[in-house]
């Protein structure tokens, strides 16, 4: 057993040391995941790596809801579900009518100017996601894992304990699905 399991049992057992040895431990990790996913955000990003580790981490620990993580897998898992949550709910707030939805940024140079709106994209993906969730759970979660979390095919098979052809083959196959759901989305609305 790797030592962020022992420390997960330790949680699940009341040891009220093993959260701060825990973060302390995954910290690093989940800041350098976190800087790489909001690298391929807007450069207007009002949200820091740091800000989304402890966003996050804070949705991990609720008070209200007693963590029962079984073992690394599920702590990360839970880790990029969280972070993607957070970056959604961040993207629907930009859209909302009182946030500014309808501004358009003037950029220059204007030949700089990205084609596609990042927010609704990053919200078609989490419909897509739902969706996918239904079709397939553990393709879904190396979804997450890879683009919210920012962990390599390696790391992420590696967490979901995947051989790595399976892990390439379900990678391949979801990124497939969510593209076709994506551009059927792009094409249904008005």
């Amino acid at each position: 057993m790797n030592e962020v399991t022992l420390i997960l049992q330790r949680i699940e057992q009341g040891d009220s040391s093993a959260a701060d040895e825990l973060m302390a431990l995954v910290y690093e990790e989940l800041r350098k995941l976190a800087a790489m996913k909001l690298s391929h955000e807007k450069p207007e990003q009002t949200l820091g790596a740091t800000a989304l580790v402890h966003e996050a981490w804070l949705r991990l620990v609720d008070v209200d809801y007693a963590p029962r993580w079984k073992n690394r897998r599920h702590f990360f898992g839970a880790a990029a579900e969280a972070m993607r949550r957070i970056l959604v709910d961040q993207a629907r707030r930009r859209n909302r009518q009182k946030h500014g939805a309808d501004w358009k940024r003037i950029a220059m140079p204007l030949d700089d100017a990205p084609g596609a709106d990042k927010d609704d994209l990053l919200e078609s993906l989490e419909e897509a996601l739902q969706r996918f969730a239904q079709v397939d759970a553990t393709a879904c979660e190396l979804v997450k894992l890879r683009y919210f979390a920012g962990l390599s095919l390696r790391d992420a098979g590696r967490i979901l304990e995947l051989p790595p052809r399976t892990a390439d083959r379900l990678w391949a196959y979801s990124k497939a699905w969510l593209l076709r759901e994506i551009q059927r989305d792009a094409t249904d609305s008005p």
